[in-house]
């Protein structure tokens, strides 16, 4: 993998992460880079996902895989939040 994967797969983790947490209503007492692994590990599963259902490559923009990718997002920082906020306080 060279240096521009890593760096284009941060960025893309960063904007699905905070999309799936601007989704959620309410507070989300996690950390960023939490955030940013939920999302990277949600772009990653959700284009799987895309790539299954055939919906992956589409002329244009994939508004189907972010979709998927934004509502795997939402779902994993909900699911950690509510986990990790127990935890915290």
């Amino acid at each position: 993998m060279e240096i521009t994967g890593i760096f284009s797969g941060l960025i893309v983790g960063i904007v699905i992460g905070a999309l799936g947490r601007l989704v959620i209503p309410g507070r989300q007492r996690i950390p960023i880079w939490l955030t940013i692994v939920i999302g990277v590990v949600a772009a990653l599963i959700g284009t799987a996902i895309a790539t299954v259902l055939g919906v992956a490559d589409t002329s244009g923009v994939d508004w189907i895989e972010l979709g998927i990718q934004v509502a795997l997002a939402a779902l994993g920082v909900s699911l950690t939040a509510g986990t990790y906020g127990k935890r915290r306080t």
